[in-house]
């Protein structure tokens, strides 16, 4: 069996093409990154919801006048969702005429929104082993979280726009359509390229993140196919109670796969940019293993005057790997 696993590793190490997701899969559980998707989960699900509940009332009041365009932004916008975006357009008639209520909600969706992403940052620093000391105050936390989310609103009230283009037959709309398709796709790699980014205090350049903004980008594309049909097949076939529990779940579940799929997305720009492939699957003797480990004990550095010194002594194989 060992020599059956070390054929599988020397394979694997020889090939980028394998040796490459082999040493993001092994990064991603070295950072124990399921835990930190599932926090940026469990606040995205208080988060997300009254987000986008607050975006939409806001559209309807600004556009008031013209309720074709209303209609046409919030459904676009809506569409992004495809889980809960008909359940918070069908409620915006319920909080556009309170003004209490509204400004209750935007209370609440900076709240759960700050608290989304500053478990993002967390994440984010984890991923690229910043030492404690080195890591932002809650100030400086809540600046980069009010960026994103002014980010994030920008962005989907373009990508709203561009969703809009393209409406009726003929080749002059089809050309729209997709160039308006290609436009939403460029939109979301530089909105993942830009969280990549400031979600860190890592000295990162835009090259460093770009091919995990891009895995990313096709992954929500993805996504939103699949949480399209979900809804068609699923959700909007279902009786009035199941249908609630089955949205309670595919909301769950979906905001839990992006929260997964960011982080690993992450991931494969810290590999990428550190050059930490190929990993061994069976001694961690390389230097890259070594150098992720090191990296690891480094980032629990808590104060300015504190050292942190990692040395290794012999393998298994019995060679000086210090």
């Amino acid at each position: 069996m060992q020599r059956f696993l070390r054929r599988i590793d020397d394979a694997q190490r020889r090939r980028s093409a394998v040796g490459f997701p082999v040493a993001v899969i092994k990064k991603f559980g070295d950072d124990r990154a399921g835990q930190l998707a599932a926090l940026i989960a469990y606040y995205g699900f208080f988060s997300i919801f009254p987000l986008l509940l607050v975006f939409a009332t806001v559209t309807a009041i600004v556009v008031r006048d013209d309720p074709a365009l209303q209609e046409q932004l919030i459904g676009s916008a809506l569409r992004q969702f495809p889980v809960v975006g008909t359940k918070i357009h069908d409620s915006i008639g319920e909080l556009s005429g309170s003004t209490f209520a509204l400004v209750f909600g935007i209370v609440a969706a900076l709240w759960s929104g700050t608290a989304v992403v500053t478990a993002a940052q967390h994440a984010m620093d984890e991923v690229w082993d910043v030492p404690r000391v080195e890591r932002p105050s809650l100030v400086r936390r809540a600046g980069r979280a009010v960026v994103l989310l002014g980010g994030f609103a920008i962005a989907i009230t373009v990508s709203a726009v561009l969703a809009g283009l393209g409406g009726g037959t003929g080749m002059t709309a089809a050309i729209v359509r997709i160039a308006s398709m290609m436009a939403l796709f460029a939109l979301s790699v530089g909105l993942f390229a830009l969280a990549f980014r400031v979600l860190t205090v890592a000295p990162l350049r835009w090259r460093d993140v770009l091919p995990g903004a891009i895995v990313a980008a096709v992954a929500w594309t993805l996504l939103l196919l699949v949480g399209g049909w979900f809804v068609d097949t699923q959700i909007q076939r279902a009786s009035e109670t199941f249908g609630f529990f089955k949205i309670v779940i595919g909301l769950l579940t979906w905001i839990y796969v992006v929260a997964q799929i960011f982080v690993l997305c992450a991931e494969i720009n810290v590999v990428r940019a550190r050059h930490l492939w190929p990993r061994s699957l069976i001694d961690p003797a390389d230097d890259r293993d070594r150098r992720v480990i090191g990296d690891q004990a480094r980032e629990e550095r808590a104060r300015p005057d504190e050292e942190v010194d990692v040395r290794f002594g012999r393998s298994r194989n019995g060679a000086d790997t210090r």
